[in-house]
C-alpha cells in the first residue's frame, strides 16, 4: 500500500521523503517507522506523515507518544477528511488488512485538501480550535522534553 500511495502523491506533485522499508520483502518493526515519522514530522522537516501496518492503530500508538502529533487511524475518505477538519491530524495512518488501495488514495487526498475546521459553523470551529490549545496544555503538563 506504501507504494501505491507514494507513487499517487508524487503522481500530483507532492514531495515525498520515505522512511520506511526500500526493500520489498525486507522487514522494519513498525514502532521504528512510526518513531522515524513522528520525529520528522515533529521536528518540522514534513508537513505531515503517512503511515501503514496492519491495521493503522500500532503506528498511530507510537506516533501519539511525541509531543505534538496528532495521528489518526483512518478507513475511508470521509475519516481522512474528518482526521484533518476536526482533529488537525499531521500524522495519517492506515491498515493494509483493512482499508484497500483505492479506498486510501480518497482518504489522504481528502486529508491533505481539507483545513481545520473548514466547513463547520462558527461555534463548532471555534470550540475545536479551542480544544487544540486544551490539548498542548495537556501534553505540556504530561510529556517531558521535546
Amino acid at each position: 500500500m506504501k507504494d501505491a500511495i507514494k507513487a499517487h502523491l508524487e503522481k500530483s506533485g507532492i514531495q515525498i521523503v520515505d522512511v520506511g522499508m526500500q526493500v520489498s520483502g525486507a522487514e522494519m518493526p513498525y514502532y521504528e517507522i512510526a518513531a522515524a515519522v513522528a520525529r520528522k514530522v515533529q521536528k518540522k522537516e514534513a508537513d505531515g506523515g503517512l503511515l501503514f501496518c496492519g491495521t493503522g492503530m500500532g503506528v498511530a500508538l507510537v506516533s501519539n507518544k511525541f509531543k505534538g502529533i496528532f495521528a489518526g487511524v483512518v478507513e475511508s475518505e470521509f475519516t481522512g477528511k474528518m482526521c484533518r477538519v476536526v482533529n488537525n491530524c499531521n500524522v495519517l495512518t492506515m491498515g493494509g488488512m483493512i482499508i484497500s488501495e483505492h479506498k486510501a488514495k480518497m482518504a489522504v487526498d481528502a486529508w491533505l485538501t481539507m483545513q481545520h475546521t473548514e466547513g463547520l459553523d462558527a461555534k463548532l470551529s471555534g470550540f475545536l480550535k479551542t480544544s487544540l490549545s486544551k490539548i498542548a496544555q495537556i501534553e505540556n503538563a504530561n510529556f517531558v522534553g521535546d
